[in-house]
């Protein structure tokens, strides 16, 4: 599997038979290149937040799936299929003191691809439940939420990261030098919560990464295209 990331929460997935997109951001005002690369299906958090929805600039002809919509179909937690692909959604919230508006509600979503179990985090804000943790577990690539806020505080996100242990937790949503949102961090600062062996630096925006032969760190930064 070929896993990109586009910046912010925006990455996209490459197997031989599918190509999924994840949260798509508006380069306009994200500061990220326009996408030029086409996809199958596109997965958003909400279809509400224009940092998260924008699945509309994916070339193609990809299917746009709002997983808040799986996860509120059989209560907090749903499932759908997607060309092939079983996409599992929970319902979750931005951050109650949100400084631009009323907090509104997204998804965290899951899902296989080429053997490899990823998780999303959305854009949540808040400490997770116990329900939202057990929804992580057994997942073998976490893209997290490594920016603080207004997404989750970092003292919360390793609440999750050591209690399912990810074998690569991927960063995402944080501060770059494209895109500086106020308040939020610079990647050093999740760094800092583990061991200079235990991170891996791409140095790149693409990865190759097989079941059973995932890097043996517990983090693996990538660049943005």
């Amino acid at each position: 599997m070929q896993l990109t990331w586009y910046g912010h929460a925006t990455f996209r997935l490459e197997t031989a038979n599918l190509s999924v997109m994840t949260d798509p951001h508006n380069p306009d005002t994200s500061g990220y290149k326009p996408y030029e690369q086409a996809a199958d299906v596109v997965l958003m958090s909400s279809a509400t937040d224009d940092f998260h929805n924008n699945g509309h600039l994916i070339p193609g002809s990809p299917e746009v799936v709002n997983t808040l919509n799986i996860a509120q179909q059989d209560g907090e937690i749903g499932t759908r299929t997607v060309q092939g692909l079983a996409v599992r959604a929970i319902a979750a919230m931005e951050v109650h003191n949100h400084p631009l508006h009323d907090p509104e509600q997204n998804a965290m979503y899951r899902f296989e691809l080429d053997g490899l179990h990823v998780g999303h985090m959305g854009d949540v804000g808040n400490p997770l439940s116990e329900q939202q943790l057990e929804f992580f577990a057994g997942v073998d690539i976490l893209l997290a939420l490594a920016g603080g806020f207004p997404t989750i505080a970092l003292d919360d996100l390793m609440v999750l990261i050591d209690r399912v242990d990810p074998k690569v937790t991927v960063p995402m949503h944080f501060r770059t030098l494209r895109y500086k949102p106020r308040n939020s961090l610079w990647i050093d600062a999740f760094l800092d919560y583990f061991d200079h062996n235990e991170v891996a630096f791409a140095c790149d925006s693409t990865v190759s990464l097989e079941a059973g032969k995932l890097p043996e760190e517990r983090v693996l930064v990538l660049d943005y295209v």
